[in-house]
């Protein structure tokens, strides 16, 4: 009897992906094909960013701590879609980044939240630090679990499930960067920050229905709008980017809300579909 194909092991990853496919690139040793080199080495860079920040941390060069962790999601955000345009996506890939964004965007946050500020408060600093590095972890291991389920009703309806882990860690840092940006010592207060941190945590383990980027279709008359504002968020991050930054945690936290509600609505609009039918 003939052993069972990669696919039939493990499900296909990504569209037209599946691990025995016939490659159209030479393979590397170890059956790693040429054209996800690229994929997979702005993963490694975007671990080593991230790690790199703990590094920052440990001196106290917290602006370059953040902007390592910042640089790493920046990179965790395209290799992907590399991969898809390359048609490069494999399971090796996948669980790479599981695990570069395990680290990166659950351990480094932890590490350099402990440090700044987190440390002074003995037992329950080092507490929420430990709960978010798991909860990270934990909600990256929900999200492989998932891979190969059929049935995801956030992900069908075009919605994430929870706060996804890039975007944990930089809310996680919000109250960072407004002491670097005022300057202010409460935005530094110990039980603030491991308050804020527990419940960055929850959030990226919850079941909340949360907006993604292929949710946000801004109607054709607002588009040269977007554009527009873009920019200006780009210019912002150069002159301004501690306050800019946190601006763009508020104006996420505070869509929150309405990403629940218009999951809400879809639901409802299914169940209506579903009573008819």
């Amino acid at each position: 009897m003939s052993e069972p194909s990669n696919s039939e092991q493990y499900g296909p990853i990504g569209p037209k992906a599946s691990e025995d496919e016939i490659p159209a690139t030479r393979r590397l040793g170890g059956g790693l094909k040429l054209r996800s080199v690229l994929p997979n080495a702005i993963t490694a860079a975007a671990l080593c960013s991230g790690l790199t920040g703990i590094r920052f941390a440990i001196v106290g060069d917290w602006e370059k701590a953040v902007f390592a962790i910042i640089l790493a999601g920046l990179l965790d955000g395209i290799d992907g879609r590399i991969a898809r345009l390359l048609k490069a996506q494999s399971r090796f890939g996948a669980e790479l980044d599981s695990l570069a964004d395990s680290l990166s965007f659950g351990m480094a946050p932890a590490l350099v939240l402990f440090l700044w500020s987190l440390q002074d408060l003995p037992r329950f600093g080092w507490l929420a630090s430990l709960a978010f590095a798991i909860c990270c972890a934990l909600r990256l291991a929900r999200f492989n679990a998932q891979i190969d389920v059929d049935h995801q009703p956030h992900k069908s309806a075009g919605f994430l499930t929870g706060v996804p882990a890039p975007l944990g860690a930089g809310l996680a840092f919000l109250p960072m960067y407004l002491w670097i940006a005022s300057g202010e010592p409460i935005f530094r207060e110990p039980l603030i920050i491991a308050a804020w941190v527990a419940l960055m945590a929850f959030l990226m383990i919850s079941n909340l229905a949360t907006l993604s980027w292929t949710s946000i279709r801004p109607r054709r008359d607002l588009r040269l709008g977007a554009i527009a504002i873009t920019g200006i968020l780009f210019a912002a991050l150069l002159t301004e980017p501690w306050w800019t930054l946190a601006a763009l945690c508020v104006g996420y936290l505070l869509l929150m809300p309405y990403g629940w509600w218009s999951y809400s609505k879809v639901r409802r609009q299914r169940k209506a579909e579903g009573a008819v039918s």
